[in-house]
């Protein structure tokens, strides 16, 4: 998960904008509290789209204090604090850039990879029962990830992206709390907007890193799946644009139905903003044309 799940902020109202910072701000704090300060380095935004999710569908309410912090010593910002949702978005913030880290290192024998995943080890003791089941999960499928990357024995990006799929639908499916009207119907509704989440997410950040791994010819699935003619980037990014652009939007219809379908007691105005204009913005700049001047995520 790479931070791509992110509301559009201008078209979220001053209260809403407000709720959602104080969610990332409780995701920072939920770290620091089970781990320390160290890993708050690795926070990222996908984990608060999803703690907001699972949040809105708690039957516990939230609490909102106002606190101080490392990046802002002197000022003092409200955020969510002793909650269920960002303390399971916390360890799985933690263990998604740790096995992420481990990817990196076996991809491309990164020596800064390999000093943050040395720092980020110890930490993984600290995992509670429950988010060691989902961690299991997540390990098997990167290593099915892995192996079909470095394979290349696969047909088509719905094949290449079902690891990456499967680990955000787990993720979501085996929240270890209680939730509204918890059923295993519920549960599967979860699997499935994550199994959509997780492709749209994976085949997103294979476009966006398109040109930038065809120029050190780094493995791209989207590149290795379309480009058998050895086309410029140019030449390339205007085939893929309507098959890509399918599956990106596939995904996003599907995510969007099943949020209408769960029952959501709080945060459905910034979700359906995450997913109806968020992720819309981030697939318009990285399908553009010009997306190599658009300056990142």
């Amino acid at each position: 998960m790479f931070g791509y799940v992110t509301p559009l902020k201008q078209e979220l109202k001053v209260r809403e904008l407000e709720a959602f910072k104080a969610y990332y701000c409780g995701l920072c704090s939920h770290i620091k509290k089970n781990f320390g300060q160290l890993p708050r380095m690795v926070l990222n935004y996908d984990l608060v789209a999803l703690s907001l999710l699972l949040d809105g569908l708690s039957p516990s309410k939230a609490y909102l204090q106002s606190r101080s912090c490392m990046v802002h010593p002197l000022k003092t910002k409200p955020m969510i604090i002793n909650n269920d949702a960002l303390d399971y978005a916390a360890s799985m913030n933690v263990s998604l850039a740790y096995y992420k880290l481990l990817d990196d290192i076996e991809d491309e024998r990164s020596l800064k990879s390999e000093a943050l995943a040395s720092l980020l080890k110890p930490y993984s003791h600290k995992f509670s029962q429950g988010v060691v089941k989902v961690n299991h999960l997540i390990e098997r499928e990167l290593k099915n990830l892995h192996l079909l990357e470095h394979s290349g024995d696969f047909s088509s990006i719905d094949e290449i992206s079902h690891p990456s799929s499967l680990m955000v639908a787990n993720i979501l499916k085996y929240y270890p709390y209680p939730l509204v009207d918890d059923s295993p119907v519920l549960r599967e509704k979860l699997f499935n907007f994550g199994y959509a989440l997780g492709k749209w997410i994976y085949v997103i950040d294979a476009l966006d890193d398109l040109e930038k791994d065809m120029k050190i010819g780094a493995f791209n699935p989207i590149n290795l799946l379309y480009n058998k003619e050895d086309l410029s980037y140019d030449i390339l990014i205007k085939k893929v644009r309507d098959p890509i652009s399918f599956t990106l939007l596939n995904c996003g219809y599907n995510c969007n139905q099943l949020l209408q379908s769960l029952p959501l007691k709080r945060h459905r105005v910034i979700l359906d903003n995450i997913i109806n204009l968020g992720m819309m913005d981030k697939y318009n700049k990285v399908i553009s044309p010009c997306a190599h001047c658009k300056g990142g995520n």
